[in-house]
């Protein structure tokens, strides 16, 4: 189950800490939709974002991203993997 989270208000004039939590939510425009884990710390945050989002209850499941390596680390191997290749 995930919980289906759509910025509904523009968030100008919000709080630093509001502007956080909506970063934190993954949200960046106005009237983004998320699907995210329904956790009891995402739901604190949509709490404390209540007047800004909305939020439903679905049986899809939120797709997880494959965490990458850094810029740096990935130029590297690729660079050790073409000197490897002769």
């Amino acid at each position: 189950m995930g919980l289906k989270i759509k910025l509904v208000k523009s968030f100008a004039g919000a709080s630093d800490t509001q502007m956080r939590t909506i970063r934190g939510l993954g949200l960046k425009k106005f009237g983004q939709t998320r699907v995210l884990q329904d956790t009891p710390e995402v739901r604190g945050m949509v709490f404390k974002l209540q007047h800004l989002v909305s939020h439903e209850v679905v049986a899809e499941e939120p797709v997880l991203r494959k965490r990458m390596k850094p810029y740096k680390i990935r130029a590297r191997d690729a660079a050790r993997a073409k000197e490897a290749k002769p």
